[in-house]
């Protein structure tokens, strides 16, 4: 009966623990986790994007992230020049508990964005993501208090829960709207809304037992604005609610240009900036862009309560992407971050 009641203890405080979804700190760098709309909203023919966080480093493997993605528009010849139709997939995991727990995501999205300019500097889009998730808990790979020797864990314990792996499979629905606008091919701003697990899917391992995972809501904005012939400032917020969670995440990052289009067909820029997410962290990035690439680092440094027992190291966290571009390309202004 001990067991039993220490198993249900243990798959509550994992279910408990992902209530609240994986997020990124660079949330501006990983689109398709975002808001499924801005599939396909970027000036190329094919991006790809790969995000990396590891949270906690002070707790070994407490938590890490990671998802790659890929979308590129569709029928660019047969649409108006105006609108854009794009798709994606995405692959997406999360693992936390030294491994003992994870979960793993494989996405399909597609957005539509409407022309609202005769030139096209104004759109709307809608997207849509079907996602199919797997989650697992590996009892074998949990640490107990018995195994606790002054040499460290040992591999006995007196709580066996034999060699079964638990598995959990649902199928998930997200969908949100975007709106950017643009003046000229130097400047943009967007603003969307995001809704994640619209079907409220059902996390079960036990018979009769079962956890509903709560829509997630994203509110985010942002936009990129020159401020001299070299420089350009970027700036973007996020508004994020799931249950009784919620984070504000709000900063800006200045893009210095060393070379220009006018000069080259791949630009090199540097990024400087940092964001503060309200209540918890701040978080220095830098960034370098060159070959249709731009890679991204930060690193978020713990202001709450937390910060004793992280030593206000909250994570570090990596992003790239590329984007295929034609030589000479110069469409619509996208959302760059």
């Amino acid at each position: 009966m001990r067991q039993i009641l220490l198993l249900c203890t243990m798959l509550l405080a994992a279910v408990l623990l992902k209530a609240q979804d994986p997020h990124f700190s660079q949330f501006f760098s990983s689109p398709l986790t975002l808001n499924p709309a801005f599939t396909g909203k970027f000036d190329g023919t094919v991006r790809v994007a790969g995000n990396y966080r590891n949270q906690w480093p002070t707790i070994n493997r407490a938590y890490q992230t990671g998802t790659v993605s890929v979308d590129f528009p569709l029928l660019k010849k047969a649409l108006d020049f105006r609108d854009t139709w794009g798709v994606g997939l995405m692959g997406y995991s999360d693992k936390s508990a030294d491994g003992a727990v994870s979960f793993n995501y494989a996405s399909v999205s597609t957005a539509f964005h409407k022309g609202l300019d005769e030139d096209g500097y104004k759109q709307i889009g809608v997207g849509l993501q079907g996602t199919y998730s797997n989650m697992l808990i590996n009892p074998a790979s949990l640490k107990f208090e018995d195994q606790l020797t002054p040499l460290g864990f040992t591999g006995a314990t007196s709580e066996s829960f034999g060699n079964t792996t638990l598995k959990n499979s649902y199928m998930d629905i997200n969908a949100g709207i975007l709106y950017t606008s643009s003046t000229s091919d130097r400047n943009n701003i967007y603003a969307g809304v995001s809704l994640y697990h619209i079907n409220r899917p059902k996390q079960n391992f036990l018979s009769g037992a079962y956890y509903l995972l709560n829509p997630r809501a994203t509110f985010h904005a942002g936009g990129y604005f020159p401020t001299g012939d070299q420089t350009t400032l970027h700036i973007s917020a996020l508004y994020s609610t799931q249950a009784k969670a919620s984070e504000t995440l709000i900063g800006a990052a200045m893009q210095f240009a060393a070379t220009t289009l006018e000069t080259t067909d791949n630009p090199v820029s540097f990024y400087a900036g940092s964001w503060l997410r309200l209540g918890d962290a701040i978080i220095p990035y830098v960034g370098l862009e060159f070959n249709s690439m731009r890679l991204g680092v930060t690193y978020d440094i713990n202001t709450s309560e937390l910060k004793t027992a992280s030593q206000s190291r909250g994570g570090v966290e990596i992003s790239l992407i590329y984007i295929k571009r034609p030589p000479g390309s110069k469409g619509l202004p996208c959302p760059k971050f």
